[in-house]
């Protein structure tokens, strides 16, 4: 039976909807409060719990673990130096228009980078066009918060109409189900549907030439020690091969162990609490490498294998007793890198390099030497307006540390995330906060644009972003009469209907 919300008359939601949120909203913040090192603070060690949690992660399976860091070593030393050679050529591209036929290069290096640049997603003339009408948009609410407050860079806005727009560009929808098809799922009844793309609301970036604020380091979302901890990444066994000595049976493209995963256990601002199979922004300007923009490690398995195998490790020499990190002229050096070097600490201890409870997982060469990342973190390639970058979910992404460039670099962060049953709660809460017009659930807490002039209303939804947009929002209904369903995308289609208040 349906309810009274119905997915044919989005203006009811504002009186009829039922906001099933029951968590709080968050302290206000900006994208400072989500990162250690944007926020002034220190990587200290972390409570005793976390070296009992780390026994429990290896115990029986120590000598598994030591061989298998020394082939992840050596595996590292083998596969840098082609990153290195290669650089932005590394990273793969496709045209939007050739997204229905990729070839089998295109596809076999996205599925080994973790990275991959769409271009042409939206005209450059529309694309350019947002910009304006972003900037206007603030000109009109001057009062919007960002990062850093005296020149700002990195907006707190959800709802202006321009991100609504294209969160639900047709293009952009068809994108994310492109790469979106590149994960699967061990259990053909997972309840997923990739091909059923849901909006993600985040912020906005506009970094202005010479901007040396908002540099924030290599770092990986999507929560920190929640990857070691049983009651966040553990709930899905994800990461079992690599702690129990295989890391190379890893495999990053695998679904149905993500969907129990709680990435955000320490109500972290920023901290993503959605499955997003990808990170990703559309630029809006012509962007080159030092010109502000983003930098990928396309490690990704191995990448990622590492940075969680680390904290189980200490150099035999290159540090004095009791320091973390030497200097970086030492972490450089082929004697500190060398295997023979490293051993498994016979006790395990609390620290988890770069990783604090509520803020980003941080990456660095001094806490993380083999990973070589002032050679492997490489530019993404020139963009121009209306291309768009994603990154898988585990890789290791920075920003320039300085806008070398002559004009703005400005993107839309959105990202590609599937419907899953979590993910319709989120949007539930989600809905909730753009009606009000205050921040997204996952963001900083605060009046957000709730007094913003020029603020899209529910009832205005439809005719501004259409009905697949509505429904990627929790506006609309999910037809999951379908024809060519799997039972598990019809599964999560009912689920997520239910959650969204469509049925009693």
């Amino acid at each position: 039976m349906k309810s009274a919300l119905r997915s044919t008359c989005p203006k009811h939601l504002v009186s009829q909807i039922r906001t099933a949120a029951t968590q709080a909203q968050k302290r206000a913040g900006d994208i400072s409060d989500a990162f250690v090192s944007l926020s002034g603070q220190q990587f200290v060690p972390l409570a005793p719990e976390y070296a009992q949690l780390k026994g429990r992660l290896i115990s029986g399976h120590e000598a598994e673990l030591r061989n298998s860091w020394d082939r992840l070593l050596k595996s590292l030393c083998e596969e840098i130096p082609i990153i290195v050679e290669q650089g932005s050529k590394v990273i793969p591209e496709i045209d939007f228009k050739d997204i229905g036929n990729a070839s089998e290069t295109f596809k076999q290096e996205h599925r080994r980078r973790g990275v991959a640049v769409v271009r042409g997603v939206v005209p450059e003339k529309e694309a350019l066009q947002w910009k304006e009408d972003l900037r206007e948009y603030i000109r009109m609410n001057p009062h919007t918060k960002a990062f850093p407050p005296e020149r700002p860079q990195v907006y707190e806005l959800y709802w202006s109409p321009t991100q609504l727009r294209a969160r639900a560009h047709p293009n952009l929808l068809q994108t994310h189900r492109f790469l979106m098809s590149f994960w699967h799922s061990k259990d053909p009844s997972a309840a997923i549907s990739a091909q059923h793309p849901t909006s993600y609301a985040d912020r906005l970036r506009m970094r202005l030439p010479g901007d040396a604020k908002f540099a924030l380091g290599p770092h990986v979302d999507g929560g920190s020690v929640e990857r070691w901890d049983e009651k966040g990444y553990g709930l899905g066994g994800m990461y079992n091969s690599i702690w129990r000595g295989r890391w190379e049976s890893f495999d990053p493209w695998e679904s149905s162990c993500r969907l129990p995963v709680i990435s955000d256990l320490h109500s972290g601002v920023g901290a993503c609490s959605m499955f997003r199979m990808y990170q990703g922004w559309l630029s809006l300007s012509t962007t080159g490498p030092n010109e502000g923009t983003l930098l990928v490690n396309p490690l990704l398995a191995k990448a990622t294998a590492y940075y969680l195998l680390r904290p189980f490790f200490s150099p035999r020499r290159g540090v004095s007793q009791g320091a973390q990190t030497a200097s970086e002229t030492v972490t450089a050096s082929s004697e500190f890198l060398a295997a023979d070097n490293w051993t498994l600490d016979p006790s395990p201890t609390s620290w988890l390099q770069g990783a604090t409870p509520g803020h980003g997982q941080e990456l660095s060469p001094l806490l993380h030497p083999h990973l070589e990342l002032n050679r492997t973190m490489v530019h993404v390639p020139t963009v121009h307006p209306g291309d768009y970058v994603a990154w898988h979910c585990d890789t290791i992404h920075a920003v320039d540390k300085t806008h070398a460039g002559n004009s703005d670099s400005s993107v839309l962060y959105i990202p590609a995330c599937p419907l899953t049953e979590e993910n319709a709660k989120y949007l539930v809460r989600q809905r909730d906060q753009f009606i009000k017009g205050e921040p997204s659930p996952d963001f900083g807490g605060g009046e957000g644009e709730s007094r913003h002039v020029g603020r899209v209303t529910v009832e205005e939804m439809e005719e501004l972003v259409g009905e697949e947009g509505c429904r990627a929002m929790g506006l609309r209904e999910w037809d999951s009469a379908q024809e060519g369903l799997s039972l598990g995308e019809k599964e999560v289609l009912d689920r997520a209907n239910k959650v969204l208040g469509f049925y009693m």
